[in-house]
């Protein structure tokens, strides 16, 4: 067994910084406890279900991913769930873990705030941060596209369950209520028992759910052919937001495949700026519109251009051959709808009069490799002066855009 690291070590006491605003988080992630699914699903399912074993191995196979037991080799916590084996990774927990790769590790060794309650909100005062949406973490993915990938649905079904229950009920209930904000999952494989489970949560306090930026290569209908409007009218219905995080499609923009991990991660723009284009163009925010869609981790940088050409090429080919038949010019469908959301965008900013300053929103990533802990009111407080932004806009980018797009009046929170 490793040793027990002080998690409080990893990090250095953050500089004091002038507070101006406590921030609104509209991306964050939390660790999934490891008794999560044991805790809830019934006994016949306890040797199936997703569970944590810890044990000796090592990274290897024929693109070092594969995790292979290894008496000689670094203790590491594995989920177990049906055929999937999935080593815990240090980039899922990566706050104060310092050289990271693609090693694995223990909830031992992680930051607690990483998945114990108390603590994470005690890591929320520490860095300035009064409310914070967290989605799904290690075993789910972004979008519970884990669950989809199993062959028995029953099973399933019931960890979709389980995991709503537990982020509606454990997380973001008690001392966690109105600062924790519940981000359901859906059973991604059968729309009509998704838009059935968001009236499920919605009836229960939560009013978000985490879904595919694009559910093609998912190996699911995409949003072009109509058939998720059961999903999008019931998230309408119950004022819920469809949150797409970016790698919720399961892929990632890539230019070759020798290319270093370093381009994709310069292009992961692309996946949020596809969506939002797919969205416009398939007539979804025309069909709904009262639907509000949010990009985790998109940035907005991109979005004047794409506007732009949105509406040119619109205007010189509506209802023609090219495919679209919008009655409104595309970016009348985006005002207060359409969520980006920054944590270091000084471009977006910059350019914040074309895009629409309701539509952008801050956040943190905590505890993922580029979250800004524990120096995000720093971090904010720096892009906001570079980018000349006025006391009105730095309230809309840190509070205010979120509270209106997410309804967080409903948990207390108005200014």
């Amino acid at each position: 067994m490793t040793e027990t690291l002080d998690p409080e070590l990893f990090l250095p006491e953050p500089e004091p910084v002038e507070p101006r605003l406590t921030v609104i988080s509209v991306d964050d992630h939390v660790v999934e406890p490891p008794d999560l699914w044991t805790a809830r699903l019934p006994s016949r399912y306890q040797d199936r279900g997703p569970r944590i074993i810890r044990e000796r191995g090592k990274m290897g196979g024929p693109i070092g991913m594969q995790w292979i037991p290894d008496a000689d080799g670094d203790w590491a916590d594995i989920w177990y769930y049906d055929d999937l084996v999935s080593p815990f990774s240090r980039l899922s927990a990566a706050v104060g873990m310092g050289d990271l790769g693609f090693a694995t590790t223990t909830f031992d060794e992680i930051r607690p705030g990483c998945w114990k309650q108390k603590e994470r909100l005690a890591d929320m005062d520490l860095n300035h941060m009064d409310v914070s949406i967290c989605f799904p973490n290690t075993l789910p993915r972004f979008c519970g596209q884990t669950f989809m990938e199993r062959e028995d649905k029953e099973l399933a079904l019931l960890c979709v369950q389980a995991y709503n229950d537990w982020i509606i009920d454990d997380w973001c209930a008690g001392d966690g209520k109105g600062r924790l904000i519940p981000l359901t999952i859906v059973p991604l494989w059968d729309v009509e028992l998704a838009a059935e489970e968001v009236h499920r949560c919605a009836k229960k306090g939560s009013y978000a759910i985490a879904f595919s930026e694009n559910p093609h290569p998912l190996g699911l209908p995409s949003v072009h052919t109509g058939y998720w409007d059961p999903l999008f009218r019931a998230c309408e219905e119950t004022q819920s937001v469809v949150c797409m995080h970016i790698g919720s499609s399961s892929r990632m923009p890539q230019t070759t495949p020798d290319a270093p991990f370093i381009v994709s991660s310069t292009l992961t723009f692309q996946n949020a700026m596809g969506s939002l284009i797919d969205y416009v163009f398939s007539g979804t925010l025309e069909r709904f519109p009262d639907l509000t869609i949010a990009y985790s981790e998109g940035q907005v940088g991109w979005m004047p251009y794409v506007m732009e050409r949105m509406d040119k090429l619109w205007e010189e080919r509506v209802d023609n051959a090219f495919g679209s038949g919008l009655e409104h010019p595309p970016t009348s469908y985006l005002k207060d709808r359409v969520l980006g959301c920054i944590f270091d965008d000084e471009t977006g900013l910059a350019n914040r009069d074309r895009i629409g300053m309701d539509l952008i929103t801050f956040e943190v990533d905590f505890p993922h490799a580029d979250s800004t802990f524990p120096d995000t009111e720093k971090v904010a407080t720096e892009i906001c002066l570079k980018a000349g932004l006025d006391d009105d806009e730095i309230y809309a980018l840190m509070r205010g855009n979120a509270i209106r797009a997410f309804g967080l009046e409903r948990f207390g929170i108005t200014k």
